[in-house]
């Protein structure tokens, strides 16, 4: 991950930095991996991301069409 310091504005190019990270994941995967997670917690976990994930494109869906 690369981010480019314009007219040495460092705060602006953490912002960005931070962003990015977010964007892909980073924070969140450095939280999980902080503690041991248990398989069947980690499928639990997934299985219900995927609901959310799921739920959430139904309702995008939904919305687009008119409902």
């Amino acid at each position: 991950m690369q981010v480019l310091v314009r007219d040495n504005n460092v705060d602006q190019a953490l912002k960005v930095l931070k962003k990015k990270m977010q964007r892909e994941g980073v924070f969140r995967e450095m939280k999980l991996r902080r503690s041991y997670e248990k398989p069947s917690e980690k499928r639990a976990r997934e299985r219900g991301e995927a609901v959310r994930r799921a739920r959430k494109l139904e309702r995008k869906r939904l919305e687009r069409e008119g409902f």
